[in-house]
């Protein structure tokens, strides 16, 4: 004997409500009373008023939770979310037994891309209000995300050189061909194509000759590296130890208390140098605070950055290295030679003072030269440069450096901030990437990238407070 299921013909005289599948705590219940919650016209949703003419639209509220279900559920394809709205009992639930096709599902995706970056940032409102900010540490850090847009759909000024250089060996190969008219002709019909076949040919040559040549020269005249050609705003990204990607380099920042993702940014940008103080500042802007501690790893490290960072009131701890290689031959490092404020001159390893002989600008930043004339008759010269005799060991000083040397003092102090940044940003990428295989986007142009990174980040941060408040969530959130 078995335990027994109901009779599929058996008829009820009060049918069971909807309701009664669905338990209170279920993560549904949630993003209903969220999505409700929001004054959906002002986060610029389309279709909030319908018209009084015409057939009727979904309304977006509606479209909204089936998004955010869907990427809870790592489910972000329009026709499988079509699909489980015939099936799936909770979002028969959610969304009322609502039945949109797949076509009307994507446009949603599609034309609603401000709104769904509006959408978390209501989230971080509500976050805020709610207490779950420590409004004190983050972590910022990046990862690469495949773009709509394969490496063969990528030119680059190096690949069209290597094509047309393959071109040209085609068309002179080709053009011996024409020029072996020694050959016997039944060994030439047997063994290679016929004079008006290699015509042909070479002429179909020439054309994709010209037609890279002009592609080259387009590239180099708009000073650019590279270009996709099917989602144009993506780009060839190759970083140390990772592989290439054809796409985005995706930023978020995350608060310490709860590993919440507090702003997040798309960029194309192949490394992370200029995004530590963009990242920070907006970080501030949602905790509404003007002191801020940011943990970033060394991919992150630019004076510049660090200097825009401090004047916002951020303290930034970011790994330093050096780019000399006069330690590596044996040679004073620049760390050796001590820098005194008060008399702006550097101090070297053998006691000599090196005062300002000059400035430059470079990168947008002036940048101060300092010299001795002492150089020429040191004892210790050739532990200190390579240079000419009648040359002197210059010291080059940055408009930012005094950021730079209290950063140094506070990674000094404080080493284990590093460890700190490695527990909090890399578990919201590991979840998304990993646990839920996000690893790549579904739309194209950066735009509505940035949409659907919001829609994954949305996602994320709903599983955490989830995850914080239980089946307390709704109530805690006060939606």
């Amino acid at each position: 004997m078995h335990i027994q299921g109901t009779n599929r013909d058996q008829l009820t005289l009060f049918p069971e409500a909807i309701d009664d599948y669905v338990v209170s705590d279920n993560t549904v219940r949630m993003i209903d009373a969220f999505v409700d919650s929001l004054d959906l016209l002002s986060l610029g949703f389309d279709k909030v008023i319908s018209k009084t003419t015409g057939r009727p639209p979904y309304h977006p509220g509606d479209l909204l939770k089936l998004y955010l279900y869907g990427y809870l559920n790592r489910i972000r394809s329009s026709r499988r979310l079509e699909t489980e709205c015939h099936r799936n009992i909770e979002l028969i639930w959610l969304i009322q037994q609502l039945r949109p096709d797949f076509k009307t599902i994507a446009d949603f995706r599609k034309d609603n891309s401000d709104a769904f970056v509006a959408t978390f940032k209501a989230l971080g409102e509500l976050c805020y209000e709610a207490g779950l900010f420590g409004q004190t540490l983050i972590a910022i850090d990046g990862s690469l995300f495949q773009g709509v847009n394969s490496k063969a759909r990528v030119k680059t000024q190096k690949k069209l050189k290597l094509q047309l250089a393959d071109i040209e060996s085609d068309i002179d190969r080709y053009l011996k061909e024409l020029d072996q008219t020694d050959l016997e002709e039944d060994a030439m019909e047997q063994h290679s194509p016929r004079p008006r076949d290699v015509a042909d040919i070479i002429e179909k040559l020439k054309q994709r000759r010209n037609q890279t040549l002009e592609d080259l020269e387009d590239l180099i005249d708009k000073g650019e590296s590279q270009r996709s050609l099917t989602d144009p705003d993506s780009r060839l990204i190759q970083q140390r130890h990772k592989p290439t990607v054809v796409g985005y380099n995706t930023q978020i920042a995350v608060d310490e208390r709860h590993k919440l993702v507090v702003s997040y940014d798309v960029t194309n940008h192949a490394n992370d140098k200029a995004q530590l103080a963009p990242m920070s500042i907006k970080a501030t802007q949602v905790l509404k605070t003007d002191q801020l501690e940011a943990v970033a790893d060394a991919g992150y490290y630019n004076g510049a950055q660090i200097e825009q960072a401090s004047e916002a009131g951020i303290t930034t701890y970011v790994p330093t290295f050096s780019t000399s290689s006069n330690k590596t031959r044996g040679r004073y490092d620049r760390s050796q030679f001590i820098y005194d404020k008060q008399t702006d001159s550097y101090r070297c390893p053998a006691g000599e003072q090196l005062i300002q002989v000059g400035k430059d600008e470079i990168r947008q930043h002036e940048r101060f030269a300092y010299q001795t004339t002492k150089c020429r008759g040191c004892t210790q010269r050739q532990h200190c440069t390579d240079a000419r005799p009648t040359r002197n060991r210059t010291i080059y000083r940055m408009d930012y450096e005094e950021a730079v040397e209290a950063l140094k003092v506070r990674n000094q102090a404080k080493p284990e901030k590093q460890a700190q940044r490695k527990a909090l940003v890399e578990h919201p990428f590991g979840t998304i990437k990993r646990g839920w295989g996000f690893d790549h986007f579904l739309v194209k142009g950066k735009k509505k990238v940035n949409a659907e990174m919001g829609l994954m980040l949305l996602a994320y941060n709903l599983k955490r407070v989830s995850n914080i408040f239980g089946n307390q969530v709704i109530t805690r959130l006060g939606v």
